[in-house]
């Protein structure tokens, strides 16, 4: 159980929300190359996979997102396997009109994008840096050797990254399923998401894209207790925690994305309801979030663009 908790408050400091951390070496990445998953267009006439930014260039320059896999292991001295890890971390390029991959600027603009591009890319890098795998590792040898004196059978420990993409010419949005199992009755899930911002270079939380931040947190708690449609007591009886609504209050900080239909707030198991609720989604349309938005958050989220 302390196991758990350790790697829980782990994973809340790499989440999106998490303060910088120190940045480390770039872990060799696998070597294919998983492609952005197709997802429908949206009616917008955005386009996944790829973004064109032409605000400060003469020419346009192309962002895309691939999904780069690192996959690495850990063995004790007699060659038992320990750890395994496998994730898929989101990888920018930009490319120039010739689709030639820009590497070097040689203007203003390209300099721009390529400091985008390093901070969407630095983020992933330093998430697989601070992962603990070490830590994890150590654990698993530990009980490797309780198991191997007390006749039980091994399983090696596993962690997990799931990602898939959504883009526009104005966002990125990353979905992923963080797994782990390091020993236990059951393995864990954890939700996570990050959405960067290629117009301005930057992570975001969802309360900036809002007239009044505070006003929009409350209406989406507000929609997020109106899906769970149960009175508090019911809740509760369902399996929800006795605080469901404050933890609803706070839901910013869980895993918060955009796609072609709207804005989804996701708590994995324990967050909101115990594990056996399983991870708990609530979908809020476009239409829904309009009336919330300030100008940069229609640019952004392209309300209103044909």
């Amino acid at each position: 159980m302390k196991r758990m908790i350790a790697l829980l408050l782990l994973l809340c400091m790499l989440t999106a929300c998490a303060a910088p951390v120190p940045e480390t070496e770039e872990p060799t990445a696998a070597s294919q190359e998983i492609a952005v998953p197709e997802q429908k267009q949206p009616d917008s006439g955005t386009m996944t996979g790829a973004a064109t930014f032409t605000q400060a260039a003469s020419e346009p320059l192309t962002y895309t997102v691939v999904l780069k896999t690192l996959e690495d292991s850990a063995a004790a001295a007699d060659g038992t396997t320990l750890a395994v890890r496998s994730y898929e971390l989101p990888e920018m390029t930009v490319t120039l009109p010739d689709g030639t991959v820009l590497t070097e600027a040689a203007s203003p603009a390209e300099t721009a994008a390529l400091e985008r591009a390093e901070a969407f890319n630095s983020r992933f890098r330093d998430w697989a840096g601070a992962d603990g795998f070490d830590e994890v590792t150590a654990w698993a040898e530990e009980e490797l050797a309780f198991r191997t004196e007390s006749g039980g059978n091994w399983t090696p420990y596993t962690l997990e990254l799931d990602c898939s993409v959504y883009q526009t010419e104005q966002m990125v949005c990353i979905q992923a399923e963080y797994y782990s199992y390091t020993g236990g009755a059951h393995p864990n899930t954890v939700l996570l998401a990050w959405n960067f911002d290629l117009m301005t270079g930057q992570f975001f939380a969802p309360e900036i894209l809002a007239a009044d931040g505070q006003i929009f947190l409350d209406a989406v708690r507000d929609e997020i207790i109106r899906q769970i449609d149960m009175t508090p007591e019911a809740a509760v009886e369902a399996g929800y925690w006795e605080d469901y609504q404050d933890i609803a209050a706070n839901w910013s900080s869980y895993a918060v994305s955009f796609n072609e239909e709207g804005m989804t707030v996701a708590f994995s198991p324990y967050e909101i309801a115990c594990y056996a609720m399983g991870p708990q989604e609530f979908r809020l349309s476009y239409e829904q979030l309009a009336p919330h938005l300030n100008s940069h958050g229609r640019d952004l989220l392209r309300i209103g663009k044909n």
